[in-house]
Order: C-alpha cells, then sequence, then structure tokens
C-alpha cells in the first residue's frame, strides 16, 4: 500500500504521523511511504533520515494527499486537508468529531473512510491509542498550570509545591483516568495537596493503592466538585466520554466564585471541554481569563512536546497502521473488533453513533459500512 504522511499544519503542531523507525518497519513488510519534505523538523528528523528509513519524499501536501492510498497524520484534517481527501481513500489519525460539525461535514464531502485514534479499542475496554497523549497531557497539566500560577502569567502567585512554614498549593483533579493519573502523579511529586474526584468507586480504590494515602480520593458528586474547585489553586479538568462531547463540569457561575488568580486546565478540550466557559486556544497564545480566573485550553498540548509526543504515539499506532496497510482497512476491521471501533466517517456516512448523536446527525451502523447487513 501507498501511505502518505503530510506535515502537520495545524498552529503549533509539531509532530509527525510517522517516525523514521516507523517508515522502516513499513518498508520492511513491502508498503511504500510517502513524506511530504519537512515533517519531521518538529521532532528533529530532517527529509535524509525519512529518505534513509526507506520513503519517498515529495515537495508538498498535494502530491502526498494525490499518491496515496492511505493518509497517516496526528490531527484531526484541516480544512484544506479535507478538500484533498477523496473516495476510497483512508485517514488514520485522531479526529476528535464530536465537537467539530465543520470537518465532520468535510470528511462526509470527501467520501473518505476515517478511522479514529481515539475511539479504537482495546481487550480491557480501554482507548490504547489515546492513552499515550493522555499520559503527556496529564503530565503537562501540571506543568503548565504550575506557569500560569506565577504572579507575572495572572496566576495567584502560589508555588505548587510551596516551601518548609508555606502551605502548599491545592489540586483539584475532575476524573481519576489516564489523564488525572498521571496529573496526579507530577502534582505529588511537586508536594503539592492533591484531591481526585472520581465518579467510579471501583476506580476511587484502585487509585488509593496506587497512591497510598497520598492524595484525598472523593465521589465527583456535583457538590464535592464544586467545593473542591473553590478552594483550588489549580483545577485539571481530565473527563472523557468516547467519541462523545465532554460533560460540563463547572458553571460559569461556580467559577465566578473560585479564588481570584486560580488556574483551570481544560485537558477535554479536545471533546469540547468539561468547564462551560472553556474555549480552545493555541500554544501561541494559551490562555485567558474569565471572571479572574485563568483558563489554559490548548487543544493540542502534546504538541509542545513533539518528539517525545511523537515516539510514544507511534509506539501505540504501529501496529493497527501495519493491519490497515496489510490487510485493506474492510478486512483489518472484520478481523479486529477493536480496530473497528475507529470506523467514524465511510463514504459519506458517520459510523460511529456517539459522533452522530453529539452532532444531531443520522449514523450508519459499522456492521452496513462492512457489508454485514
Amino acid at each position: 500500500m501507498r501511505i502518505g504522511v503530510p506535515k502537520e499544519i495545524k498552529p503549533q503542531e509539531n509532530r509527525a504521523g510517522l517516525t523514521p523507525p516507523a517508515v522502516h518497519e513499513l518498508v520492511a513488510h513491502g508498503h511504500e511511504v510517502l513524506v511530504q519534505s519537512g515533517t519531521g523538523l518538529g521532532i528533529g528528523c530532517d527529509d535524509t533520515q525519512y529518505a534513509s528509513a526507506g520513503a519517498r519524499i515529495l515537495p508538498d501536501a498535494a502530491a502526498v494527499f494525490d499518491a496515496a492510498e492511505m493518509i497517516v497524520k496526528v490531527k484531526e484534517p484541516q480544512p484544506a486537508e479535507c478538500r484533498m481527501l477523496r473516495r476510497g481513500q483512508v485517514l488514520f489519525t485522531y479526529l476528535h468529531l464530536a465537537p467539530d460539525p465543520v470537518q465532520t461535514h468535510g470528511l462526509i464531502e470527501s467520501g473518505c473512510t476515517a478511522i479514529a485514534y481515539e475511539t479504537i479499542t482495546d481487550a480491557r475496554g480501554q482507548l490504547p491509542l489515546l492513552a499515550p497523549m493522555s499520559e503527556v497531557a496529564g503530565r503537562m497539566a501540571v506543568q503548565v498550570g504550575a506557569v500560569s500560577l506565577q504572579k507575572v502569567n495572572g496566576g495567584r502567585g502560589v508555588l505548587l509545591g510551596g516551601v518548609p512554614g508555606v502551605t502548599p498549593g491545592r489540586v483539584a483533579i475532575l476524573g481519576g483516568g489516564v489523564v488525572g493519573t498521571h496529573a496526579a502523579k507530577m502534582a505529588v511529586g511537586l508536594g503539592a495537596e492533591v484531591t481526585i474526584l472520581d465518579r467510579s468507586l471501583p476506580r476511587l480504590r484502585q487509585l488509593d493503592d496506587l497512591f497510598g494515602g497520598r492524595v484525598r480520593l472523593l465521589f465527583a458528586s456535583a457538590h464535592e466538585v464544586e467545593h473542591a474547585a473553590l478552594a483550588a489553586d489549580l483545577v485539571i479538568g481530565a473527563v472523557l466520554v468516547p467519541g462523545a462531547a465532554a460533560p460540563k463540569l463547572l458553571t460559569r457561575a461556580q467559577i465566578a466564585r473560585m479564588q481570584p488568580g486560580s488556574v483551570l486546565v481544560d485537558v477535554a478540550i479536545d471533546q469540547g471541554g468539561c468547564f462551560e466557559t472553556s474555549r480552545a486556544t493555541t500554544h501561541a497564545e494559551p490562555t485567558y481569563v474569565v471572571d479572574g480566573v485563568v483558563h489554559y485550553c490548548v487543544a493540542n498540548m502534546p504538541g509542545g512536546v513533539a518528539r517525545t509526543s511523537t515516539w510514544a504515539l507511534n509506539n501505540a499506532t504501529l501496529p493497527f497502521t501495519l493491519a490497515l496497510a496489510g490487510k485493506g482497512w474492510r478486512q483489518a476491521c472484520l478481523d479486529d473488533p477493536h480496530l473497528r471501533a475507529g470506523l467514524n466517517v465511510h463514504d459519506g456516512r458517520i459510523t460511529y453513533r456517539a459522533v452522530a448523536e453529539s452532532l444531531g446527525m443520522p449514523w450508519m451502523p459499522v456492521a452496513e459500512a462492512l457489508g454485514l447487513g
């Protein structure tokens, strides 16, 4: 199969769809890999390294989209990229369609087959292609939250770890999944006072075993979420409903009652955000202030540590890329129900129910897309 890797064009997105080692693996399996010139500069890899791995370097995105049977990316296709997609072509990338009707309509109009990293599952019901970026984003959330708390950046002027004789900063993490767990590890490591709120009692018990009493664990009732947010210096939104829009956990009225200079980091912003006042930002202008509260809502947080993120992502995506390239998308999805869960759009129709429901649009069951009746 001819696999195309265009350079990412979302603002401040420096990751790459494939690393040179991943290219080498695909070429060793008999596939042709077409890489746009300059694709790897953001991860410290030049065209020579891709060519040495066996890739053919093409001058621009149009040439890659035109020649490739499958496009492998990191972020959702931008409007210009959607216009280059075509019927019968496979797109394999993060999509996050639920809060994005413009992209959804673009994919529908293209007629392509779009498979989303973020809805592929595993035998434990987890999301293995979302997990590595969730790990990165969770760890970054504390890092960027700590910087945003500095007075020069509009924050309260609180050092999360405190110093002897001074109370440490208070961190409230809404959601105890992959993002929340990794955020808590970083916050605990800095010496902050950490609270995790989650609605799953089994998960809270797991976190209790993991942290051994070093964090407070609360059931995420509306009352406890509000109480924790009002008391915190840093609130991290770490909730996820696979494929669907994120639930709103804090209203604007509640946020207005938070401590002036406190910080919200909304890791769920890719799915629409979990705070009523959230709106997507970029690495160039990552924060804004509403009612005295600093909001950090960068929609591609892992792009800020592009090299680490790209290698971590490729470790997870490569087996699926090999399956799609080796078998074709239809047979690969027939053989693997977990890959099948990634099918979001096919032949002008939405094939993921949660996306369709979030957008108020009709959908086609995956079985129908696969010709199973």
